[in-house]
This record gives C-alpha cells, sequence and structure tokens, in this order.
C-alpha cells in the first residue's frame, strides 16, 4: 500500500506541476518531495494505527479424522470426494461377517444362560414347596400328638382303675389286659408321632437350607437379572453396537475431501491412522481470521466495520465487521515437558488473531476452504482517515486482475 501511496502522490505531483506549470528547480523538486515524506508518513501513521491492514485474512475451517470404532476390512466405499453429504449417511462400511457371528455366538449364550435361570427358579419354587410340605407334616404330627395324648391320659387312667379292680376281684382278668394293651397301643401312637414331628423338623430345617441356597443362586440379580444373564446381555450389547459401528456414517452435513480409501483396505480403530478426513459444512465451523499487528490492539473493538478482498474474486470487496479478538497468542504458550522452555523460542512479535464475520455471502463464489485474502479494520478513532484505507484497499482488489507467474 505505501508503494500505492507512493505512486498516487507522484502522479499528483506530475499533474500539479504540468497544470500550475511550475518550474522544476533546486527548489519545487525538494519541497515536492519533503512534502510528500511528511503527508505520507503522517497519513500512514493515522492510518496503520487506528485502520489496521492485513495481508493474511484466512478462512479456517473444521475437519473431523475420521477413525472406526471397530477394527475391519472395508467392502465399500459409497461416497464420492468433495461431494456434500447429510448427516447420517453411509461413509464406508466395514465387513460384518465377523460382527454377526459374534451376535449369534452370544445370542445362543444368552439363551442357554436364560435357561439356567429358568431352573434356578423351578429349584427355589421346589425348595419352598418342600418347606411348606414339611410344616404341614410338622403341623400334622403336633395335632395327631395331642390327640394321642388326650387317648393315652384316658387310657392310663382306665388301666389303673382296672388294676384296681382286679386286684378286688370286682372285675376279669380280660378286661384289665384289654385295658392295658389300649394303652400300650397308644403309646406306641405317641411315640410314632413324636418322631413324625421330628422327621418333619428335620425336612423344614433341610428344606430352608436348600431353599435358602436356590434363593442365593437366583436372586443374587444385578439390576433386576440374574449376574450370568446380565453378563451375558452386556457382551451382547456390545457385540451389536460393534455391528451397528462396522457401519461409518457423516457425524454431521459436510463432505469428504482427498478421498484415498479403498475397498480391500483394512480400518483399524487407531487415532494416528484416520482414513479420511471429514470438513463440516455446518454454519459455525468456519471463521475468517486475520493477523494483526500487535500495534493497534488498543484501538480494535467487537463490532468495527471490516472490510476483505480474495485474489479469486479481483475488484470486489467484502463487507463484515470484528466478531472477536482472540484473547491469545499462539507464541506465548507454554506445555508440560521434561525441558525446559528456552527463551529463544517465545521472543517472537506474534501477531494478534481476530475473527472477522462477513456481512456478504461467499456462497455465489466459488472460494474454496481456507482461502486467503487481506483485510482491513476501522476503527472509530481518527475516522476521516479511513477514507484514504478504503481506497486503497479498493486499488489493491483491482491489481488482483493482473498476475502471472512471476506475480
Amino acid at each position: 500500500m505505501e508503494v500505492l501511496m507512493l505512486m498516487t502522490y507522484t502522479g499528483f505531483c506530475w499533474a500539479v506541476f504540468k497544470i500550475f506549470k511550475l518550474p522544476v528547480n533546486k527548489w519545487t523538486i525538494p519541497t515536492a518531495i519533503l512534502g510528500g515524506f511528511v503527508l505520507i508518513g503522517l497519513t500512514l501513521l493515522f492510518m496503520n494505527y487506528n485502520h489496521p491492514y492485513s495481508t493474511l485474512v484466512r478462512q479456517f475451517y473444521i475437519t473431523t479424522p475420521i477413525v472406526p470404532n471397530v477394527e475391519g476390512q472395508v467392502v465399500e466405499v459409497p461416497v464420492t470426494a468433495n461431494v456434500p453429504l447429510k448427516a447420517g449417511e453411509v461413509l464406508f462400511k466395514l465387513d460384518p461377517r465377523p460382527f454377526e457371528f459374534e451376535v449369534q455366538r452370544l445370542e445362543a449364550e444368552l439363551a442357554n444362560a436364560n435357561t439356567g435361570a429358568a431352573q434356578l427358579d423351578q429349584q427355589l419354587r421346589g425348595a419352598q414347596a418342600g418347606t411348606a410340605r414339611s410344616a404341614q407334616a410338622k403341623e400334622e404330627a403336633r395335632a395327631t400328638i395331642a390327640q394321642v395324648n388326650a387317648q393315652l391320659e384316658l387310657a392310663r387312667t382306665n388301666e389303673a382303675r382296672q388294676r384296681e379292680l382286679v386286684g378286688r376281684g370286682l372285675v376279669a382278668q380280660v378286661d384289665y389286659d384289654r385295658a392295658k394293651r389300649q394303652m400300650e397301643s397308644l403309646e406306641a401312637q405317641l411315640k410314632a408321632a413324636q418322631a413324625a414331628e421330628q422327621q418333619a423338623e428335620q425336612g423344614i430345617n433341610e428344606s430352608r437350607a436348600a431353599e435358602e441356597t436356590a434363593r442365593l443362586a437366583f436372586e443374587s440379580e444385578s439390576g433386576g437379572m440374574n449376574p450370568e444373564v446380565r453378563r451375558i446381555q452386556a457382551q451382547l450389547d456390545r457385540a451389536r453396537w460393534e455391528l451397528d459401528q462396522s457401519v461409518i456414517r457423516a457425524p454431521t452435513d459436510g463432505m469428504v475431501t482427498q478421498l484415498f480409501l479403498r475397498p480391500g483396505m483394512r480400518a483399524v480403530p487407531l487415532p494416528l491412522r484416520p482414513v479420511m478426513s471429514f470438513v463440516h459444512m455446518e454454519e459455525g465451523d468456519r471463521d475468517l481470521v486475520g493477523a494483526f499487528w500487535q500495534n493497534s490492539l488498543q484501538r480494535i473493538r467487537v463490532g468495527d466495520e471490516a472490510e476483505v478482498i480474495f485474489k479469486g474474486v479481483p475488484g470486489h470487496v467484502f463487507r463484515g465487521k470484528v466478531e472477536r479478538v482472540l484473547p491469545v497468542v499462539a507464541q506465548g504458550q507454554l506445555t508440560t515437558g521434561g525441558q525446559l522452555q528456552a527463551i529463544e523460542s517465545i521472543t517472537g512479535a506474534g501477531k494478534i488473531p481476530v475473527v472477522i464475520q462477513l456481512d456478504d455471502d461467499l456462497s455465489p463464489y466459488h472460494l474454496p476452504l481456507g482461502v486467503v485474502g487481506a483485510g482491513a479494520i476501522y476503527t472509530e478513532h481518527a475516522h476521516h482517515v479511513a477514507i484514504i484505507r478504503k481506497i486503497l484497499l479498493r486499488m489493491v482488489s483491482w491489481q488482483n486482475y493482473i498476475f502471472g507467474e512471476l506475480h
């Protein structure tokens, strides 16, 4: 721009000398030169400080390295490079057969585990039924003991009375023998009932132990499911997820560029080896960032007017505004490591990154993502000088019509 200003001033001086027919001597020439230095110097001073200009304004965009979540052989790549895609469209497919086989194997294991869980349920129900039967047998034995005790008490009283009457000779011996046999029979029944009660009690203890064992095996659940069933179910869910991941889809609207993936290649879930790069085309994923010298940092504010030109669109100026001034400079960052930071590595000047939001639409112009241009910011300070910057910016844009191998 300084060259343009110098050429403009030279042309202006030539026109003045010609129009007003000024003499060319040792007074007029030094005056014109000295005036040019003063005028151009002051203009550059005010203009560069208040309305900074950058020859590096680049459009940045976001890409995602596509790395599959599972390993497999590529069997299909249906996408075409640099063709817009919608979110969810297929990028490529892996051979699904290993994942299908694993799903089938785990489905069989799950069915077997569910059968085992059903058997545990039946064992628990059987143990509970055995406990109920033993408890019922115990109650029946107790009822029998109570009944036999009552009859035995009566039989013993009858036997004692018959023995006394036989001793007096008032009854026959046969009546006494009958009463004695009845008493002995009831005593035998009592012993049998008591033995049955003990056996029922033992059965209850055994049934309760079996029931507790079956209950622990069946009710030791995790999340409402038998542990073995839950384990296999989790493996099956993962296998189904891996089967679904054998089809890799577009994460958002965008496109694949520089597509080198072909069927037969092997894709592995290794972050250091992505199989393709996906360019996001959603709004907000592209920023126009200009690198400006730090000298004008105190003048630049969010919302300041900005203009950008591109070599790919000569003669056209795109209007915009400052969206934000990034608060960090890359040259000043320090990261952890095993070595001390050398002072030489942090002494670079470093330009301030400024994000510019264009008001004009770039879509009618065939500009590739990552295009580089130039731009200027017009602050509210010394605003009358901004017209010079605007004129010079348009002159630079017109220069873009002239190009060649040495341009």
